[in-house]
C-alpha cells in the first residue's frame, strides 16, 4: 500500500469516527433506554420509519410525543434536539435521505422508541 492510499484510509477512518460522534449514538441509546424503562408514556400512533428516512421520522414522532406527553418532555427535547441536527446537517448520512418522514408502518410508543434504540445500537456496533 502507498503512502497516498494509506493516508486516504486514515483520513476516511477519522471522518467516519467524527460523524459517528455527531450523531450521538451513546446519548441517543441512553435516553430512548430511559424513555422504554420507565413506560410513563402515553399509547400513540407514531412512524415506524423506510430506510433512510429514519431521521425524519424520528424528529416527527418525537414532536408528537412531546405535545401528548408531560411526563418525559426534558428527555423527549433533548431526542428531538439531536435528531434534528442531524437531520438539518446531514450527520448520519445513510439515516438522512429526505427531510420527509415516509414510514412503513404506524405503530405505538414501545415499537417507536425500539426502532430509535434498534437503528442507533446497529451505528453503535458497525463503528466498533
Amino acid at each position: 500500500m502507498n503512502l497516498v492510499m494509506l493516508s486516504y484510509v486514515l483520513f476516511s477512518c477519522l471522518l467516519l469516527s467524527v460523524q459517528a460522534h455527531n450523531c450521538q449514538v451513546s446519548e441517543i441509546i441512553r435516553f430512548t433506554t430511559r424513555l422504554l424503562v420507565s413506560g410513563s408514556l402515553s399509547c400513540s400512533c407514531l412512524p415506524i420509519p423506510e430506510a433512510g428516512h429514519e431521521l425524519s421520522c424520528f424528529v416527527e414522532g418525537t414532536e408528537h410525543l412531546m405535545k401528548n406527553n408531560m411526563n418525559s418532555k426534558e428527555i423527549l427535547q433533548r431526542l428531538n434536539r439531536s435528531f434534528q441536527t442531524q437531520l438539518d446537517r446531514k450527520f448520519c448520512g445513510h439515516l438522512s435521505h429526505s427531510n420527509q418522514c415516509q414510514a412503513k408502518t404506524k405503530g405505538n410508543v414501545k415499537q417507536f422508541l425500539t426502532e430509535i434504540l434498534k437503528t442507533y445500537q446497529a451505528i453503535k456496533k458497525s463503528k466498533a
